[in-house]
């Protein structure tokens, strides 16, 4: 896993503030409620709505 535990436990969506998960892959983080996703680089989520992906349905 690229991001450790105790940090997903504090990280939170920021459009909605709700918490967010890692995907399976390792790659991105993503929010339920918002739909959108935000990458992983170098090991670090890049939290930036600007930088968020739409998951599609």
């Amino acid at each position: 896993m690229s991001v450790s535990s105790e940090l997903l436990e504090i990280l939170a969506c920021p459009k909605c503030k709700e918490p967010v998960e890692l995907a399976d892959e390792g790659d991105f983080i993503f929010c339920h409620v918002c739909r959108l996703r935000y990458p992983i680089r170098d090991d670090i989520p890049v939290m930036l709505i600007d930088e968020a992906d739409s998951i599609e349905s």
